[in-house]
């Protein structure tokens, strides 16, 4: 079985928990956020992210412009880099 290493969300932008924050998502779904920036920081892509009531939009520089509904109405401005753990 290959093992594939979690990613690291670093995020800085108004609508989570912190201005600042690090995520990090594990394959099997779980996942935990840290205040701040944890490192190290190995640069997989930069993204910006916008929630607006119901609807995402995310513009990555690795997998172009995407669209989502979510079930839940926020509103989150973020700008985001992922990384590999």
């Amino acid at each position: 079985m290959v093992k594939i290493p979690p990613k690291k969300y670093i995020e800085i932008g108004i609508g989570n928990t912190w201005l600042v924050r690090t995520e990090v998502e594990y394959e099997n779904g779980k996942e935990y956020e840290e205040k701040w920036i944890k490192g190290p920081i190995h640069f997989q892509s930069a993204y910006i992210r916008i929630w607006f009531w119901k609807s995402v939009i995310i513009v990555d520089s690795k997998e172009g412009i995407k669209t989502m509904k979510k079930s839940c109405k926020k509103f989150k401005l973020i700008f985001g880099l992922v990384s590999k753990q």
